[in-house]
């Protein structure tokens, strides 16, 4: 479970750097709180917050579960995959909002991986 418990500790400080960069953004681009609107580079971060934090609330407990389940070392395997597509998705959709869809696609994926891993071995474990 260590692998899995990094990867869980390397997805959250990949929020937090997120976070990070929606507060430098905020003040290069004179963004006041509470505004979300102002900047197209602004707007861009914060989305990437938003979609992470959105996918983050699927991704930690499948990520979890599947882990009771699976050998940990697999379901880490997959989270590290999550991982390196929050960051495809950050780097494109800065970039260019059309340049989103690979990233998005690279993190979501894991995350239905992990859900039904997760629903397989819990079902497997009731039979």
């Amino acid at each position: 479970m260590a692998w899995v418990d990094v990867v869980l500790a390397v997805v959250l400080l990949e929020y937090l750097f997120f976070i990070g960069l929606v507060g430098r953004a905020r003040g290069r681009y004179g963004i006041e709180a509470p505004a979300t609107s102002g900047h197209p580079v602004f707007e861009r971060w914060l989305r990437v917050q938003g979609n992470t934090l959105e996918l983050l609330i699927m991704f930690v407990p499948a990520l979890w579960g599947a882990a009771r389940y699976w050998k940990p070392e697999y379901v880490a395997a997959v989270g590290a995959v999550f991982i390196a597509g929050r960051a495809m998705y950050a780097a494109g959709y800065v970039q260019a909002p059309e340049k989103r869809s690979m990233g998005f696609l690279v993190s979501f994926v894991p995350v239905v991986v992990l859900v039904l891993a997760t629903a397989i071995g819990a079902v497997r474990s009731l039979l």
